[in-house]
């Protein structure tokens, strides 16, 4: 299959680099040194066991219009950076093209072919006046939750730190024959690639704990150890979850997992930084409204209070405004030593 890659990044480069070691036809769609190393160098894997691996013929090019249609658009960069993209994003998709959104939080195309009172409802909060949906068609899309971590350690190189898992699945809950072929294409590529028939209550469960740990880590600076089990602020994270739990449920969704497990699974990773923190250490923009501001979205548009998702809601916005004017000014970031 041709599949271009749209963000050359620490996920999109482990997916495309496997894809295209597994013999898919593979082209990212990168900027700057990555763009040049790629082209010269192909993209380079770090895996977690300590080998490495190597994708020669994967193709970089700067134009989406240079790669031309695929069958498959692997989009990879953050939330708030899709609304950039699209300029350039029709001239990667063709009629039968599958456009596969593995970006964190709430997607814009929530309620799309989501049976109910809200079915076809947009959300401002990622996607505003409409100019994502306008622009990709609802039926080239196909949702996914990404499990792994990783992180771009120079240009054109990815170290894999844990996870191969990436779940995918209709908007509709179909098992379509184009989403067995994408699922088969990433096992051959040596990932776990399970077709959910509920892909919003898999993105919920990952939400869950992004919504609440990803703020806190940025406002407090602590890893996922540190507020798990730092009681004040487990608390502080357990009821921001069940705020929005009762969000969630009002959807429709079904969490599979209790509260406290999805905690102590957060617990369990250790000393990690999560993105958000790390976003502010390097003075990046802040993934909040596809984590946060879409629950608090979601929370109002079900009639459903959020006074602790609101709180930190706010403070955050504050944390992401103070740092990109200071960015414009003295290159902002924000690290305790």
């Amino acid at each position: 299959m041709k599949v271009a890659v749209v963000g050359a990044g620490a996920i999109g480069g482990y997916l495309g680099a496997k894809l295209s070691i597994s013999g898919e036809d593979v082209t990212f769609i990168a900027r700057n040194q990555n763009l040049a190393a790629i082209q010269a160098n192909g993209f380079k894997l770090l895996m977690e066991d300590g080998t490495e691996q190597h994708a020669p013929l994967a193709r970089a090019v700067q134009k989406m219009a240079d790669a031309g249609q695929q069958d498959v658009v692997l989009i990879t960069v953050k939330a708030h950076q899709v609304a950039d993209l699209l300029p350039g994003l029709n001239e990667l998709i063709g009629p039968e093209t599958m456009v596969v959104t593995m970006i964190n939080g709430i997607p814009w195309w929530y309620f799309h072919q989501l049976a109910g009172p809200y079915e076809g409802q947009g959300l401002t909060s990622v996607d505003p006046g409409g100019r994502i949906a306008s622009c990709i068609h609802s039926r080239h899309l196909i949702g996914s939750v990404v499990y792994p971590a990783a992180e771009l350690v120079a240009p054109g190189v990815v170290r894999v730190i844990e996870g191969n898992r990436f779940t995918l699945g209709e908007p509709d809950g179909s098992r379509s024959e184009r989403i067995e072929r994408l699922s088969q294409a990433m096992m051959r590529a040596g990932f776990k690639a399970p077709v959910s028939k509920d892909i919003r209550s898999e993105i919920w469960l990952k939400l869950w704990g992004n919504l609440s740990f990803n703020p806190i880590s940025a406002l407090t600076h602590a890893t996922l150890e540190g507020i798990c089990t730092f009681e004040p602020s487990r608390a502080l994270a357990a009821n921001m979850m069940r705020e929005a739990q009762a969000v969630a449920e009002k959807l429709g969704v079904v969490f599979k997992i209790s509260l406290d497990k999805r905690i102590a699974g957060a617990q369990a990773v250790g000393a990690h930084k999560t993105s958000m923190l790390q976003d502010v250490e390097h003075g990046r923009a802040l993934e909040l409204d596809a984590l946060v501001g879409s629950v608090v979205e979601l929370g109002r548009l079900t009639g459903t209070p959020t006074p602790t998702i609101d709180a930190i809601y706010a403070a955050s916005q504050l944390l992401a405004h103070t740092l990109a004017h200071t960015l414009v000014r003295q290159h902002g970031r924000l690290r305790i030593q």
